[in-house]
């Protein structure tokens, strides 16, 4: 996975769906500390979790950089 480009868009895409971490921590089902980690580079997330987060951004995995 390359870290920096996902972890750019990533946040990117979550504040277009106007979401705060919080917002999308809590509609993933992970703590708000987890998102961070992802959106810093210094957590990856598992295959499921980008399975969902693709579903509630509305993007595709080369829209997030995977």
């Amino acid at each position: 996975m390359v870290l920096d480009t996902f972890t750019k868009r990533l946040r990117a895409y979550r504040k277009l769906k106007h979401m705060t971490q919080q917002d999308f921590a809590q509609v993933l089902g992970v703590s708000v500390a987890i998102v961070g980690g992802w959106e810093r580079g210094t957590r990856e997330p598992t295959e499921a979790q980008v399975e969902k987060m693709m579903g509630i951004l509305q993007v595709t995995r080369e829209d997030l950089g995977l």
